[in-house]
């Protein structure tokens, strides 16, 4: 159940969200008008990292066509913008009292969940439409699993009877979490409470959304809710027939009442007449089978009635009449057909008890199936681990993925999981391995820096090197400073035979940490690199004495310079090699460091040495 208590407390810890900086004036707010639908063209820069739908979603689902089509770039989801551009009117709107301060401290600190959850708490207090519309909007760009919260921004769109309004928040929050089982009950619950039922397309909404509901959730081990909810409304419009189909569907899904469903289904099929309940293909066959086994027990009584060693005559005709007479059933005949239906699932049901065994005891160890920043136990953690390896190994590529979408709803601020969902995607479905990438580098880890090197490196290996580039620079744009992904950005150009680039990378990285001991790494790197890739000696030996000029006290860089000398042509670099030792030697290097120093430039002259006298 991808659930989430709104009234827990909470600790400061989750993750920020690209855009998490915008002040007001940068915040946007739609207007409370009928018509009032999200605009895609208007949406936040946030947001064209990634749309995440339930369709996109799904796309994880399937395997990979044996051809794949060329990687499109992604884009942003029409329902699923968090926010869109003032209009006029909000010039001239006036806020609550206190809400700037509340809208400060959460701007200010984005990372504060307590922060949010204040803001929202004075909002809804407030009861103000456009307050509370800046207020969620922004939050969901940072927190998009927090289902309590997409709740109450349904029921304050619906207290100011704003219907349309309400349902597209409605409809955010399931693309956000379509595993959500209790926020597609309020969705369905809000549906059937403001459409018009005499009209007939609105029955027809209400079952297409409950489809739309067991398609998503159904499959999660709590969704047995979900699913009474789907009979009891069948129930309503009297389609019994609807009702078995739904039992056919969820006694063959591994869920936490699975002996209720049973117990239920036993009972609809014994209060119904089976013209009412079954099929029309399924009570033929049914019937059919029946007359066949009363034309079997006819011709063996007839065998055992026959004096011995005289030839029963095949009654063809009157057996045959007896099957095409079977389509009239009587009160025997009813009682046996339940029998059968019964017995026929029975096994189904066997089948599903020993799925549900198997997996109950990891059900048992999750106790916060829920989005929150607060950590998780190391118990949890654990069982979760060992749950995805136990459905992995099962072979079932639609339960792995829903439990590995429950899995990152509840450790969703852990990178692990999200690199272990997509490592595991990407032997199915790229496009399904992309989606997971940009839910966790735009939402919910914009600050982990290998998930976002694991993402570049995927599209690298997809041929999308413009967005493997794209997505280091925005990275590194977002949490400067960090040597890896500057490394990586160089490596991409490297590999791409863009070695202009590379070395212009590299110097920039010299230039922006002057000073500082990362600028000596940086010029190591930029040394090698010349040295073994562009083969220039001279070029590399003048980045390492330039890196020594400015830190001549970095043994690193006399290590490194010396490695380099050995590397040439020992009898033509004598000369160089030996000043770089006693450049080490008469540098301000420890005692205990020169001692090592001199101990190779002996090793040096004894194994290379020209003469004597050195």
């Amino acid at each position: 159940m991808a659930a989430e208590g709104p009234e827990a407390p909470a600790s400061p810890g989750g993750e920020g969200l690209p855009g998490a900086e915008a002040g007001p004036d940068q915040d946007v707010l739609p207007k409370p008008a009928s018509n009032g639908a999200p605009n895609p063209d208007e949406a936040t820069p946030a947001q064209e990292c990634n749309g995440v739908s339930v369709e996109s979603t799904a796309l994880a689902l399937r395997p990979e066509p044996a051809k794949e089509e060329a990687p499109q770039p992604s884009a942003p989801d029409v329902v699923m913008h968090m926010a869109i551009n003032p209009p006029m009117e909000e010039l001239s709107i006036t806020y609550p009292l206190e809400f700037e301060r509340y809208w400060r401290a959460a701007q200010e600190n984005p990372l504060d969940f307590t922060a949010w959850t204040e803001l929202l708490q004075y909002v809804e207090q407030e009861n103000h439409i456009y307050a509370a519309r800046k207020a969620f909007d922004s939050f969901f760009l940072r927190y998009p699993y927090c289902y309590g919260y997409w709740k109450k921004y349904a029921d304050m769109e619906r207290r100011f009877d704003f219907i349309k309004e309400t349902e597209e928040v409605f409809q955010r929050g399931l693309q956000s979490i379509p595993l959500s089982m209790d926020l597609w009950i309020h969705y369905i619950s809000f549906l059937q409470s403001s459409l018009d039922m005499n009209l007939p397309d609105s029955a027809q909404k209400i079952c297409g959304t409950f489809e739309s509901a067991v398609a998503a959730a159904g499959v999660d081990f709590r969704s047995d809710k979900l699913w009474e909810m789907y009979v009891e409304w069948q129930r309503e419009q009297g389609d019994l027939k609807a009702i078995t189909a739904i039992y056919d569907r969820v006694l063959a899904t591994p869920t936490q009442l699975y002996s209720h469903h049973w117990e239920k289904f036993k009972e609809h099929v014994t209060s119904h007449p089976p013209r009412e309940i079954l099929s029309t293909e399924e009570l033929l066959w049914l019937q059919s089978k029946m007359a066949s086994e009363t034309v079997a027990k006819a011709t063996e009584m007839e065998a055992e009635e026959a004096p011995p060693g005289e030839d029963v005559p095949l009654k063809t005709e009157a057996k045959q009449e007896m099957v095409e007479g079977s389509q009239v059933l009587g009160p025997l005949d009813q009682d046996r057909i339940r029998e059968l239906v019964i017995s026929i699932r029975q096994h189904i049901y066997t089948q599903n008890e020993s799925e549900v065994s198997k997996r109950w005891n990891f059900e048992e160890g999750i106790k916060r199936p829920y989005f929150h920043v607060k950590p998780l136990e190391r118990a949890q953690l654990r069982n979760w681990r060992d749950y995805l390896d136990f459905e992995i190994a099962s072979g079932s590529h639609e339960r792995t993925i829903v439990l590995f979408e429950r899995c990152v709803i509840a450790c969703a601020l852990y990178e692990e999981f999200w690199i272990k969902y997509t490592r595991y995607l990407e032997n199915h479905s790229v496009a399904g391995a992309r989606n997971v990438f940009q839910r966790a580098c735009c939402y919910h880890l914009p600050r982990k820096p290998n998930i976002h090197l694991l993402w570049a490196a995927f599209e690298e290996k997809q041929g999308e090197v413009e967005e493997a580039r794209r997505i280091l620079k925005s990275f590194e744009d977002c949490v400067p400073g960090l040597a890896m992904v500057r490394l990586r950005r160089v490596s991409l150009e490297r590999r791409l035979g863009n070695m202009e680039a590379a070395e212009a990378l590299l110097m920039e990285a010299i230039r922006e940490n002057e000073g500082m001991p990362v600028s000596s790494f940086y010029s190591v790197k930029l040394a090698r690199q010349v040295l073994k890739v562009q083969k220039n000696l001279i070029k590399a030996r003048k980045i390492l004495l330039e890196a020594l000029e400015k830190d001549p006290d970095n043994a690193k860089l006399y290590a490194n310079l010396l490695e380099m000398e050995f590397s040439a042509d020992v009898r033509q670099n004598e000369g160089n090699t030996m000043s770089s030792f006693d450049r080490a030697l008469t540098s301000g290097l420890p005692l205990e460091t020169k001692i090592i120093f001199s101990q190779r430039r002996v090793e040096f002259l004894e194994d290379f040495g020209s003469s004597i006298n050195r």
